[in-house]
C-alpha cells in the first residue's frame, strides 16, 4: 500500500474529509448552509471562460488547501462562527474533489491535474 501513491492521496483524502464534517458537526454549523455552499468553488471554474491559463489559475487559487485553512484558523482565533463553517465546507470540497481524483490544474487542459490526467 505505501508503494501505491494515488491509494494514499485517496485515503489522505477520505481522512480529510471526514474531519472536516465531524469538526462542522462538532460545532453545531448547519448543514441546510454546507448543502448550498459545497459546491460553490467550482464557480472557479467560470474562469476557463476567459481562457485555458486563466481558469487553471482561478480554479487552483480556489482549490488549494493554504486559503480556506488560513480562514478557519484567524477565525477560530477570533471566534467568528460563520467564517468558520464557511472555511470547513471550503476545506471539505477541496477533500472531496481529489478523493474523485480532481486535482489542480495544469494550463494546457481542464482534465490534465496534478493528480492524474482525467479520461
Amino acid at each position: 500500500m505505501l508503494t501505491q501513491p494515488s491509494l494514499l492521496i485517496k485515503l489522505e483524502e477520505a481522512a480529510l474529509f471526514l474531519a472536516t464534517i465531524l469538526i462542522y458537526q462538532h460545532l453545531h454549523n448547519s448543514w441546510l448552509l454546507f448543502t448550498i455552499l459545497f459546491l460553490t468553488p467550482d464557480l472557479s471554474m467560470l474562469g476557463y471562460l476567459v481562457n485555458v491559463r486563466v481558469g487553471a489559475a482561478l480554479y487552483n487559487l480556489v482549490h488549494t488547501l493554504s486559503l480556506p485553512l488560513a480562514v478557519l484558523l484567524v477565525s477560530y482565533l477570533q471566534h467568528r462562527q460563520l467564517a468558520s463553517a464557511l472555511a470547513l465546507i471550503w476545506t471539505a470540497h477541496i477533500a472531496f474533489d481529489r478523493l474523485l481524483g480532481y486535482g489542480l490544474k495544469y494550463p494546457t487542459f481542464f482534465k490534465d491535474t496534478h493528480l492524474q490526467h482525467i479520461p
